[in-house]
């Protein structure tokens, strides 16, 4: 996907029209990007037991990507399909031997949707910081299945939720 400069800028003489140039995420943004907050992620991450909910997925994989070179206590993956969990797995285990990591990564077969469950691994871990990013993300999907959107994009996140603090996890950040 690519863009063309601004309409303005073209009459302007800022820009060309031949200035066509790839789309950048900031392009999305619609303002300038925020970089990430340094202290805030190591206050949440490092030494921490976190858990990611879709640690499989697009978007969870990506952040347990970071997570761990952030020097989390233990990394839980927590993830509805087996080979997405597998993958992911496999792909960390990698990168911690080629890293030297420290990082006590728990790979956890389970769906966001069973609470009592949720809560259960929540406790027995001692899960101080949620990232869920168990959600479906692929719009005209859901628009074709608008119960299983509700289902898993909203109930399940609210089971995560109610969950986390049932077992007063510290931290909870909705992906």
């Amino acid at each position: 996907v690519q863009t063309v400069p601004d309409y303005a800028d073209i009459l302007a003489g800022h820009a060309r029209v031949e200035d066509v140039r790839d789309v950048d995420a900031g392009d999305l943004l619609g303002r300038d990007p925020v970089p990430p907050n340094a202290r805030l992620l190591d206050a949440c991450i490092h030494g921490k037991i976190v858990m990611v909910t879709g640690a499989g997925g697009s978007i969870g994989s990506e952040l347990c990507r970071q997570i761990i070179r952030l020097h989390p206590a233990q990394l839980l993956l927590f993830e509805m399909s087996e080979i997405a969990l597998y993958s992911i797995e496999r792909e960390l285990k990698l990168l911690i031997a080629s890293e030297g990591l420290t990082v006590d990564l728990v790979a956890l077969l389970g769906d966001a949707h069973h609470k009592h469950r949720m809560r259960e691994i929540l406790q027995l871990y001692a899960v101080q910081t949620i990232y869920h990013a168990a959600a479906y993300k692929h719009v005209p999907i859901v628009e074709q299945n608008v119960v299983e959107g509700i289902c898993n994009n909203i109930f399940s996140t609210w089971n995560v939720a109610e969950a986390a603090l049932e077992s007063r996890v510290e931290t909870f950040v909705l992906i």
